[in-house]
């Protein structure tokens, strides 16, 4: 049996041209050039002996086999990255401010920090949870270290971590969206989630009222999940 050895970066730019669906992206998210993130990818190919990708036009998607090399590549990297942070943490202590709105708090920040807390056992952190365009403020001023935040259209800098699709959201047994005007439960004007869910009632044409406004998302599941208002969430 002829043993291959697989290079980490050819692993890390597989992953992330999947998260990203560009070579472009993930070419400026690793400091590579797009020649270079191909060759990777084409490397990969030859060294597996499989097809990874399936072209449908412009579009990547994964083949079957493409499919089963990136749940193992996954793996790799999660323990590749754990021991790099493990080995370099033990000198590592401080303090650090992390900003983040509610809704990311509630559902990505749990197994993040607890994977931070294990490889970084010496670093305190404090977590800040506001919209998203009062963090950028904080960041900017030096309050907030680092800050999860959503993107909106004014916002420079920063990096591109993640793609949600946002979805229209009411309760199970709700008449909400049936009503008109349709009454809406949205953050306060400046977000972006407010801004696409007005456009795309007024492009349909179809009338609607604020019903509900909050910081919180909270607010927003328990507006929606009552019965009195749609919301829009990712």
């Amino acid at each position: 049996m002829n043993l291959i050895s697989l290079d980490i970066r050819m692993l890390r730019s597989l992953i992330s041209v999947v998260e990203t669906g560009s070579i472009t992206e993930t070419a400026r998210r690793l400091g590579r050039t797009q020649p270079a993130i191909t060759l990777q990818l084409q490397r990969l190919e030859e060294l597996t002996g499989k097809q990874l990708f399936e072209h449908a036009g412009r579009r990547l998607t994964l083949s079957e086999d493409g499919t089963t090399v990136l749940t193992y590549a996954k793996s790799i990297l999660r323990l590749h990255d754990e021991l790099i942070s493990q080995l370099a943490s033990q000198e590592i202590e401080g303090q650090v401010v992390l900003g983040t709105p509610d809704l990311y708090a509630a559902f990505m920040l749990p197994q993040i920090l607890s994977v931070f807390r294990k490889s970084f056992p010496r670093v305190q952190v404090e977590l800040n949870c506001a919209l998203s365009t009062p963090l950028v403020g904080l960041v900017k001023r030096g309050d907030v270290d680092i800050a999860l935040v959503t993107r909106m259209n004014d916002f420079t800098g920063g990096q591109v971590v993640r793609r949600e699709q946002l979805v229209w959201m009411t309760g199970e047994q709700s008449a909400a969206h049936q009503e008109r005007p349709i009454p809406l439960a949205l953050l306060p004007p400046g977000n972006i989630y407010r801004d696409y869910a007005i456009d795309t009632l007024e492009r349909a044409n179809l009338r609607w009222r604020i019903a509900c406004v909050s910081e919180s998302v909270g607010g927003l599941q328990a507006a929606a999940f009552a019965g009195m208002a749609v919301t829009v969430l990712g």
